[in-house]
């Protein structure tokens, strides 16, 4: 029969109907919790898993038998089997969610492997789902959609919602009791920063991002912590991960790619400042963000970049810039964003374009590669899902993925995440070591 889509009502929002369905195999919950009418305008939910696609050791599985071909374009071949053209505002109705880690990018290049791996998972992993629960939040509309057209399907997930009940999302979070551990020592971070600089002035690089990683021992359910993160950091690129092997829990307010109808946005962040104590300091530091020409100089490099990443799959003249240094508030700092925009070549597919643009400029550097190369050998440590992104592939060809910040990794009992910030050669050791210490805050505070 094929795909069909049903409308549906509830009182339920997205958090809320996933946590029926969040102790299902494989379900993932894609959410736009911050209220931001220009960005939080889905939320998807995919339930009932038919297929697997992996990549691990540079080798490519589906359900866990291995493929020949090189892994982008095996999952390329494979959104394509199941390609319709539903026409449809609704930017995902069918198709795979999952994620691409940093380190997928030695699939792309060739890059040093020196730096060492403190916990395993897949380079990449993409659920294929039946069945995907759409709450679109601009018109407070709710839908089902089913890949075989199973309308006794959409019944009984419907049997669960209209079952379910509502659920309090707020919660008040505790500083952490948890002792965390980085892979840097606070005086060793500023030495890599200052030998960071020392590539700049050398002329290997014009901006890299420098990140260190925590990890502490941790035993809470996996959703709990994600319940809790999203109450207190709201962001318009949320996501929680249910995998049986580990769960990946994002609060990411950082989109790297969306194609829909053949058009690619993308939303570098450079600059970053705390949240104050009260409004007075908020503003203060609002106005030091705003008016600081290193961050804005920060920003501009990242959005060439990405200008030039979008040259490589966009028509000639299609690329533009058409947002710059706007501020952005989350719930410990302050952000500013660009807005990069470009019509796609006829001949290039969504996971193409992830592909030639990926990892994002933002949490790199320029140039890209030697920025790679020289955070292979500084960081020490693999970066894994960290800087990577999440995201969906919709068998129409559209995509939307974050870039992934503020993301916790939950795997045998113990929770990781990255944090870190862009250098320039006007970067000041001690501030920059400060600045991960402030996005680590809300992630701390969860764990």
């Amino acid at each position: 029969m094929g795909l069909i889509k049903r409308e549906f009502n509830s009182k339920l929002n997205a958090f809320e109907v996933y946590n029926l369905f969040k102790d299902e195999k494989d379900t993932i919950l894609l959410d736009s919790s911050k209220e931001d009418k220009n960005l939080s305008k889905y939320s998807f939910i995919g339930i009932n898993p038919f297929l697997r696609f992996e990549v691990k050791n540079e080798k490519a599985y589906i359900n866990d038998n291995i493929i020949e071909g090189e892994p982008f374009k095996v999952l390329e071949n494979l959104i394509y089997e199941y390609k319709n053209d539903i026409q449809d505002i609704i930017p995902f109705l069918s198709g795979a969610i999952g994620y691409i880690s940093y380190d997928a990018g030695r699939l792309l290049e060739e890059l040093p492997n020196t730096s060492k791996e403190d916990f395993n998972i897949p380079d990449m992993r993409f659920i294929f789902y039946k069945n995907i629960i759409i709450f679109d939040l601009i018109n407070d509309k709710k839908y089902i959609t089913d890949l075989d057209g199973n309308i006794e399907n959409i019944e009984s997930i419907l049997t669960v919602i209209h079952n379910g009940e509502k659920i309090n999302d707020e919660i008040v979070c505790e500083k952490s009791e948890n002792i965390f551990y980085s892979n840097f020592i606070k005086e060793d971070y500023k030495k890599v920063v200052t030998r960071l600089k020392e590539y700049i002035v050398s002329g290997d690089v014009y901006i890299a991002n420098m990140t260190q990683r925590f990890w502490c021992y941790n035993e809470d359910d996996s959703f709990n912590i994600y319940k809790k993160l999203r109450s207190i950091n709201k962001a318009p690129f949320s996501a929680y991960l249910n995998f049986e092997d580990f769960q990946i829990i994002s609060s990411s307010p950082e989109r790297f790619i969306q194609v829909f109808n053949n058009k690619a946005h993308t939303r570098p962040i450079k600059g970053t400042r705390p949240r104050g104590h009260n409004a007075e300091a908020d503003e203060k530091n609002k106005l030091e963000l705003i008016n600081s020409e290193k961050d804005k100089a920060e920003l501009l490099m990242v959005v060439d970049l990405e200008r030039n990443d979008f040259s490589k799959v966009c028509k000639p003249h299609t690329v533009k810039v058409t947002e710059n240094f706007k501020l952005e508030e989350y719930a410990t700092v302050f952000h500013l964003v660009s807005t990069v925009e470009g019509e796609l070549k006829n001949d290039v597919s969504s996971v193409r374009c992830i592909k030639e643009c990926f990892p994002g400029g933002s949490i790199t550097g320029t140039p890209k590669i030697r920025a790679m190369e020289i955070i292979e050998e500084l960081e020490g440590i693999k970066r894994n899902i960290y800087t990577g992104s999440i995201g969906y592939f919709d068998f129409r060809g559209n995509c939307d993925f974050n870039i992934v910040i503020r993301t916790i990794i939950k795997k045998d009992n113990k929770a990781f995440f990255g944090v870190g910030g862009g250098i320039t050669y006007d970067s000041i050791e001690e501030d920059e070591y400060n600045e991960t210490l402030d996005k680590a805050r809300a992630l701390m505070r969860v764990l």
